[in-house]
């Protein structure tokens, strides 16, 4: 049995940035695979109703990988016994993402058992962690109860057929989703506020950052290994090196001007708890599935250059750069309050294209989406895009406060 001590815990106050360890980093390799299944999967289906379960599967693994860093942002990895745990949440993880592909179907138990395992498991094992009048142990006891509450949930929902399953599943779901906007609402306990969720900014951005790379990636594997299942005509090139451009623009879009100005805000903030729940856990989803849908278009773009998209496709193919570009302006706004006006004027334009989009090939209007990206992208290598950052930060030497 695990022994409560704080000394699991990450050391605060004058320890210095918290460093990303080897081991957050090896935990992220399952989700290099998880994204590469849910970019298969959408591909697999051309449907509205299997973008749809596609959608619903990211949320899924999303939520297992944002919470895992909440508990790795106070948890420190080079303990024995909180590596033992994220070992464990790490092969959750795994079957999780091995059974993705037939979630609505054979590996319907399997996807819903791994899941709950891995969250009731790990929100039980960080509160064994805890000594009784540990501060943080309050935290996991209310992240362990509203677990434990959408269970069952997930399993009943497995012994159903099909799309069925929703009928349980969307409402197992939404508790998990609803929890942290609920402050882990208890009985006789009330809500809990985000000022006691005494996050380290620094490394909970730059772990959201590193997922954000690693749906980046998939769209550079996706794109590389459908070109070379074929020959490699002229054409192919062009349209290969149209979905990496396009790539490298979204990658300038997230890691140019705006991610250090919100590092810094959510780092320097009085609240970085809130922060972390509406800019990261919340808004990071949508802007991971803007990437997942762009890989999925790069495949369509690849295999078939001179294709004319309908639907669902040229839905991924307009909409996920459309998606990825709100997204992220979203996301400076409710860390800087800044608007990126020139990004919500791209995305947009983007969105004009629709009414064309059947007529033309998809490697034009790869193309020209890859242009739009290019404009806001190039006018702020020229300098600073956007006024500073008007959340004011904390004065130097000045700790943050944390609750008694």
């Amino acid at each position: 049995m695990l022994r409560p001590s704080s000394r699991h815990l990450r050391p605060r106050g004058d320890a210095g940035a918290q460093q990303i360890t080897s081991v957050e980093l090896f935990f992220d390799l399952v989700y290099v695979f998880a994204v590469t299944q849910l970019s298969h999967l959408v591909l697999s289906d051309l449907s509205v109703a299997g973008l749809a379960r596609a959608a619903f599967l990211l949320v899924v693994v999303w939520w297992a990988w944002i919470y895992t860093t909440w508990m790795a942002n106070w948890f420190d990895p080079t303990s024995a016994a909180v590596r033992a745990v994220l070992t464990g949440v790490m092969l959750a993880s795994l079957l999780v993402a091995a059974a993705l592909p037939l979630a609505f179907d054979g590996n319907a138990l399997l996807f819903a058992a791994s899941y709950v395992a891995l969250q009731v498991g790990r929100n039980a094992a960080a509160t064994t962690l805890l000594a009784r009048d540990h501060r943080l142990r309050g935290v996991f006891e209310r992240l362990l109860a509203w677990s434990i509450a959408s269970a069952p949930l997930w399993l009943a929902g497995a012994s159903l057929d099909g799309d069925s399953r929703l009928l349980l599943w969307i409402p197992a779901l939404a508790l998990d989703l609803l929890a942290p906007v609920a402050g882990y609402w208890l009985p006789r306990r009330g809500r809990a506020v985000t000022a006691e969720w005494d996050i380290e900014g620094g490394h909970f951005a730059e772990r959201c950052h590193l997922f954000v790379l690693i749906a980046l990636g998939e769209s550079i594997v996706v794109a590389g290994a459908a070109a070379s299942h074929g020959h490699l005509s002229t054409t192919a090139v062009l349209a290969l090196g149209v979905a990496f451009l396009e790539t490298v623009a979204l990658w300038w879009l997230y890691f140019g001007s705006p991610t250090e100005r919100c590092r810094n805000a959510v780092a320097a903030s009085e609240n970085p708890g809130r922060l972390a729940r509406d800019a990261y856990t919340y808004v990071h989803v949508l802007l991971i599935a803007g990437i997942v849908a762009t890989a999925a278009a790069d495949n369509l773009l690849i295999a078939d250059p001179s294709a004319h998209q309908h639907g669902v496709g040229l839905a991924i193919v307009l909409g996920g750069p459309a998606l990825f570009l709100l997204s992220v302006s979203l996301f400076e706004w409710m860390t800087t309050e800044v608007a990126n006006r020139r990004r919500l004027l791209v995305a947009t334009l983007i969105v004009c294209l629709f009414p064309a989009g059947p007529h033309l090939p998809v490697l034009a209007l790869a193309v020209a989406v890859t242009a739009l990206l290019a404009v806001p992208a190039a006018w702020e290598l020229r300098g600073p895009a956007l006024r500073p950052p008007r959340r004011p930060a904390a004065a130097p030497g000045t700790a943050r406060p944390t609750p008694p």
